[in-house]
């Protein structure tokens, strides 16, 4: 049976009925949120889903010119579901509080992203009209680097200052830097000097332009970043992820929010290595053993799991030790991460299955490394 509905409320009230109507209580779905799924669960409906990659590795089944149609995939999604019922898994949602909380870190992601590409476009355009202001200081998109942006645009509006004018005005902003203003005017000195005049004045209205998205986009991930540290402390797993070396908030919320709330749904701490992707996937064919990069993966919990990984090395000794390892083998820097992040996995794994923080003093492999280091000491 065919049937189409309307992306609405009526339409999603509509599809449900026919389901319902139907004798259907399984659904194959391609994504597993939206409201579409969200309308299936409410009814009492379970959702099972089907990953894209799968789905069109499955329309080789039914025929082999491999046409996208979406009435096709409708046919490819309900067909599976019938015959391949017990390889597939049911969706089981986290709870409201982990699905806000992953829709507030990716939001806080992608405006980070587009922090950076603002930043890296005002870059290059000061590279040409104002290269002084590039290099002044540390960050471009810092709060001192846009306010002095805001106040001398052009080249000639710098040339105004004098050490002790730097310095006033550094002063009257709150600059807590370290660099003598002395040291920042000689930079603005030695850089190549950019246009004056009128074709500076036109090159300004883009730098203001710039610089008033990139102090948007800073106020929005701050606020964001405090909402998404009020929503982790009042979260029942927020003790597991808090506890976890350089994690902070920011960082623990997105470990918590890709990883989600649901224990069934990582039964194993294989299967979350997995899904994270950083599991090697073998390949063997008669007398070719291949072990590769797994691309299939969960992007997000990924760039999440190897994010913290890979800063810990800086802070945890068995981590460190780990990856110096990984890399005297001969991996690069992303292989080594990836084998840490491996190793963190099994640990949050357990940690999140049996509710409890992580705790130092219960590492044995971490407290074997920690006496080594002071035998060797002494």
């Amino acid at each position: 049976v065919r049937h189409t509905v309307q992306h609405t409320a009526d339409g999603l009230r509509e599809l449900v009925a026919v389901l319902i109507d139907a004798g259907c209580h399984e659904v194959a779905i391609e994504r597993p949120d939206g409201p579409v799924v969200d309308a299936l669960l409410a009814a009492g409906l379970t959702v099972v889903v089907i990953n894209p990659n799968k789905v069109k590795n499955l329309r080789g089944r039914y025929g082999s010119a491999g046409n996208k149609d979406d009435r096709f995939d409708a046919f490819v999604l309900a067909d599976t579901l019938r015959t391949d019922r017990a390889r597939l898994r049911p969706l089981i949602p986290d709870t409201p509080p982990t699905v806000a909380l992953r829709r507030a870190v990716r939001a806080r992601r992608d405006l980070v992203a587009n922090r950076v590409g603002t930043a890296n476009q005002l870059r290059d355009h000061l590279k040409r009209v104002f290269p002084g202001a590039v290099g002044l200081f540390a960050d471009l998109d810092s709060a001192i680097s846009l306010a002095f942006l805001t106040r001398f645009t052009t080249q000639q509006q710098a040339d105004w200052l004098t050490p002790i004018r730097l310095g006033t005005w550094l002063a009257k902003q709150g600059y807590s830097g370290k660099v003598d203003p002395a040291v920042l005017h000689a930079r603005l000195l030695t850089a190549p000097r950019g246009p004056i005049g009128t074709e500076a004045d036109a090159h300004a209205a883009i730098t203001r332009g710039y610089v008033a998205v990139l102090t948007v986009l800073l106020e929005q991930i701050k606020a964001l970043s405090t909402e998404i540290e009020t929503q982790l402390a009042s979260h029942a797993d927020a003790h597991i992820f808090t506890s976890l070396p350089r994690a902070g908030k920011v960082r623990a919320a997105r470990l918590l929010a890709e990883i989600g709330d649901c224990r069934a749904r990582f039964p194993t701490r294989e299967s979350l290595a997995s899904l994270a992707g950083v599991t090697p996937s073998t390949r063997q064919s008669g007398k070719s053993h291949v072990v590769a990069f797994r691309w299939a993966r969960d992007k997000q919990l990924r760039d999440a799991v190897t994010d913290f990984a890979g800063d810990t090395r800086r802070a945890n000794p068995w981590a460190a030790d780990l990856y110096n390892r990984a890399r005297t083998r001969g991996h690069d820097h992303p292989h080594a991460v990836r084998i840490l992040a491996r190793a963190w996995l099994n640990i949050i794994w357990h940690c999140w299955q049996t509710h409890q923080a992580y705790d130092p003093e219960q590492h044995l492999a971490l407290q074997r490394i920690l006496k080594q280091d002071q035998l060797e000491a002494a």
